[in-house]
């Protein structure tokens, strides 16, 4: 089977990982997630993970309290690697080999963030979730996973949501919202789309870095997508001729 894609960054929200609860973790859907993850890795895709920290703490909303933007954002941090070993557990669970690699080093529970020992994690066939997010406050997962997916020479940069793909507005508000089948770098900007942050598109623009937009929850959709075929979103650089509207 030709494959499109040889190596690839999977971004995935904190709130994904909640499953129907209102906070924490569902075990349901992580193990979900990582039979998904699972499927790909034995299609022959060298694959790297960065999980958000939301569904356990969200520095935006803590300074909006009144905490101090820094210290909330490592805060925030630190959330995002207890999601990559929980990740971690439930892959191992389902023998895929995972290594977690920290940007905010922590010898005792995982690997500091060495690029060149990531590329050859991957190359050996392991899964490597990137935690802790750029190591930095004020920057984002989402900044975070396009940074690692360009450091590692990403083919393409997959973000799971919970929709299938990219719309006009939230579609679980807005019924009658427009899903668009692709769009450019500079589409999503000047529309405001809710994607991923201004800095993660540009830098991923940058160095012509695909983004694909698909719904983590369905079944098998992360292979789908691996294959060319389900639902998503393609985001990437006018080539040819202009958006089309799903």
């Amino acid at each position: 089977m030709s494959l499109a894609y040889q190596r690839v960054l999977l971004k995935i929200s904190g709130e994904a990982l909640m499953g129907e609860r209102d906070y924490g973790l569902d075990s349901d859907t992580l193990s979900a997630i990582a039979l998904d993850v699972a499927a790909v890795v034995s299609m022959g895709v060298q694959v790297s993970l960065v999980i958000g920290g939301g569904n356990i703490f969200r520095g935006v909303q803590a300074a909006a309290r009144g905490m101090d933007r820094a210290q909330a954002d490592y805060v925030g941090m630190l959330a995002t690697v207890m999601n990559a070993l929980s990740m971690q557990s439930a892959l191992e669970k389902i023998g895929v080999p995972t290594r977690v690699q920290s940007a905010i080093p922590m010898a005792s529970v995982c690997e500091p963030y060495i690029r060149r020992r990531a590329e050859r994690h991957m190359e050996k066939g392991r899964v490597v979730i990137f935690a802790a997010g750029t190591g930095n406050p004020f920057f984002t997962t989402d900044t975070a996973a396009a940074l690692r997916a360009t450091e590692m020479g990403c083919d393409v940069l997959l973000k799971g949501t919970q929709v299938d793909g990219v719309y006009s507005a939230d579609p679980r508000r807005h019924p009658d919202a427009a899903r668009y089948d692709r769009l450019t770098y500079l589409e999503v900007l000047s529309r405001d789309l809710a994607v991923m942050d201004a800095s993660a598109i540009s830098l991923a623009r940058e160095n012509r870095l695909p983004i694909i937009v698909f719904n983590i929850h369905a079944p098998g959709a992360f292979a789908q997508v691996m294959r060319g075929q389900g639902c998503f979103t393609t985001i990437i650089e006018a080539t040819g001729p202009g958006v089309s509207a799903g």
